[in-house]
């Protein structure tokens, strides 16, 4: 009988601990335990003054980052497509300048506004939409991204958007953004789906995607560049959907998506007998693997953004931007 009596005491005992270190991490003030998942919890991603924090903390680190050429600098604050992109540039930058960056002005990013969506489970993340001293009149366009609590809010995509392009976005009476789902049927093309569709339309063509520089006239460019005298170029283009570079999509207010979305491409430079590839600029050189003679392949990774319309219609992409992450000749 004792012996019960002590272990439900005991249960009773690792209950309450369990109760007061869930009320302490919650911060909520309640005489009970409250059980909260935070998987199906529908909740904002974050609060306005945790993503004006985030924005401060990766300009910093992106500053340093750029100064001294550095990408453990600014490793913590970004991921994903944005991630590869800016290692890569930091790489080549410190091939050539060991010392640094002699270059250097350090970025701005002002009259920052915030689109944060109420969804339940991971990854949150929210939109920022800032001004910047470099890029013209485009906006800056971040999309901010963690997996837990523990972890840093990273930079996964950034763009730069003509500010009369950015949409209105869907929000609640107090202001929270609504995330689409990667597999949304109420779009023109689901925002997971995206990635292999714009794949396929760079070497397809077809009527998926409006007519634009980032569809219809990069086309017509690779068609010009693929064959010149002495050199082939051929490309090809690759889908890039997991992990840290999952598609990310705001509900816009007429219903459609506003997605961000990752893509990989190759591009490689035959020259013919007798010829020999153009030598390419120092910070290619210094992402080259292998010796230049008859051929150079070359890897890039892009963050695109694009409006995916409400029901049927041609997505709209609105900016890229495309860095490249390695090179290989033979």
């Amino acid at each position: 009988m004792s012996r019960d009596l002590g272990l439900r005491r005991l249960r009773r005992h690792r209950r309450f601990e369990k109760c007061v270190l869930l009320v302490a991490a919650l911060s909520v003030a309640t005489s009970g335990c409250v059980v909260v998942h935070g998987e199906r919890e529908v909740l904002p991603a974050a609060t306005r003054g945790e993503a004006a924090k985030a924005l401060r903390q990766f300009t910093t680190a992106y500053n340093k980052a750029d100064e001294a050429y550095d990408s453990s600098l600014d490793a913590t604050y970004t991921t994903g497509a944005l991630g590869d992109i800016d290692k890569a540039r930091l790489t080549a930058g410190k091939a050539n300048n060991p010392e640094g960056n002699p270059s250097h002005t350090p970025l701005k990013l002002t009259d920052a506004k915030f689109t944060i969506p109420k969804k339940a489970g991971w990854p949150r993340w929210f939109l920022a939409d800032a001004a910047g001293n470099k890029g013209g009149e485009a906006r800056w366009l971040l999309v901010f991204t963690r997996d837990s609590l523990d972890e840093p809010w990273q930079v996964a995509y950034l763009t730069l958007v003509d500010p009369d392009e950015i949409p209105r976005f869907r929000t609640d009476e107090d202001g929270w953004a609504e995330a689409v789902p990667a597999n949304a049927t109420d779009v023109a093309v689901a925002p997971e789906e995206l990635s292999q569709k714009y794949a396929t339309y760079l070497k397809d063509g077809g009527d998926a995607f409006a007519v634009g520089p980032h569809t219809s006239a990069w086309r017509a460019l690779r068609k010009k560049r693929s064959e010149r005298p002495g050199l082939a170029t051929q490309y090809l283009d690759e889908p890039v959907t997991g992990g840290d570079y999952r598609p990310l999509a705001l509900r816009t207010e007429d219903g459609g998506a506003l997605v961000f979305f990752t893509t990989r491409h190759f591009e490689k430079q035959t020259a013919a007998a007798g010829a020999t590839v153009p030598t390419p600029n120092k910070d290619v050189l210094a992402l080259t693997t292998g010796e230049i003679r008859q051929s150079l392949t070359m890897q890039f990774i892009s963050n695109e953004v694009a409006l995916d319309p409400a029901g049927d219609g041609a997505v709209e992409v609105l900016g890229r931007i495309q860095g490249l992450v390695s090179a290989k000749g033979e």
